[in-house]
């Protein structure tokens, strides 16, 4: 779904709803800092008080901050609010009390989950997502998407998957479930069944870097989408693990792989193909940015090669 500017949406209700405030200690896609979510949509606002949602129809947006959801369908799961530690709750309302809270609740209300359900597209910045249905957590902090065509996109890198994507933000991990694949601005590739990848800020030290001096700014861990840029930090692979660079291709049946470092670690059934020429294993060590293997010897298999002779001299061959 395209992002529609805010002033082709009717803007007919805003509806903030006061958030308790989250630690903010992680970046991303994120949504549950305690800013006011405004809600628009072009047709129906359907209260159901036994089920104490609001569901808004016809094309609909929630914004928060920097952070955007738009979708065909949203739903907002309402509660009442808890008073903060060590505060009485207040005392009930009489039956015949007038309220004049404009709460359709009779008190104070929070938004606690935020399902979007059709075209689903989420994006600040620089982080956008796509699926066909995402429901958010603000109290875990995690967006699970489902559908076709689901898709993460950061400056730095694409992340895809055919069954599930999930984003928990307080951890700065995104799992990717069936086909999943990470693909890197320069074309190096991490693909398996099973794919999760933690993220760092963006300004962070390097391995082996002195911590900077210059007090950290902090980032917020409650929109799905906000709080700061960041980058991938590393990726662990389960179940046909594949790596890809233009010249290089390895498999395995699980691995990690670095990214500032450019080496992943590959377990398991393992081969390693460049060109014609072909190495098999236990386990290996894949230089992504050199384009060198070294297969390491383990218990349950021999190495074993195959070296063609017009291609044996390559610098970057397996060894």
């Amino acid at each position: 779904m395209t992002p529609r500017p805010a002033a082709l949406l009717p803007l007919l209700i805003a509806l903030p709803l006061a958030l308790p405030p989250a630690p903010a200690h992680a970046d991303g896609l994120d949504m549950s800092h305690g800013e006011a979510v405004q809600l628009f949509w072009k047709k129906e606002e359907i209260y159901d008080r036994n089920a104490q949602t609001v569901t808004l129809t016809g094309g609909a947006r929630a914004v928060r901050g920097d952070v955007t959801v738009d979708a065909d369908t949203l739903i907002g799961y309402l509660r009442k609010k808890t008073p903060p530690p060590g505060q009485p709750a207040p005392p009930p309302s009489p039956a015949n009390a007038k309220d004049n809270s404009g709460d359709p609740m009779g008190g104070s209300l929070e938004l606690y989950r935020i399902e979007a359900r059709g075209n689903v597209h989420i994006y600040n910045q620089t982080d956008q997502g796509w699926g066909d249905h995402a429901l958010y957590d603000m109290d875990q902090a995690v967006m699970v998407m489902t559908g076709k065509h689901l898709k993460l996109t950061t400056p730095q890198d694409v992340l895809t998957a055919r069954d599930v994507m999930e984003y928990h933000s307080k951890t700065r991990m995104s799992v990717g479930r069936g086909d999943a694949t990470v693909t890197t601005n320069d074309g190096k590739q991490v693909k398996a069944d099973v794919l999760v990848s933690f993220s760092k800020p963006s300004d962070a030290p390097a391995p082996g870097q002195p911590q900077s001096a210059k007090p950290a700014q902090a980032t917020d861990s409650s929109n799905p989408m906000g709080g700061g840029a960041s980058k991938l930090d590393r990726a662990y692979g389960w179940g046909h693990v594949v790596l890809r660079t233009p010249t290089q291709t390895a498999t395995g049946d699980r691995g990690v792989y670095v990214f500032d470092t450019q080496i992943a670690r590959l377990i398991g059934h393992v081969h390693v193909t460049q060109g014609q020429n072909q190495n098999n294993g236990s386990q290996a060590i894949v230089n992504m940015k050199t384009g060198i293997a070294t297969m390491l010897p383990g218990t349950d298999s021999p190495i074993q090669g195959l070296v063609v002779p017009n291609e044996a001299n390559s610098s970057q061959a397996p060894k």
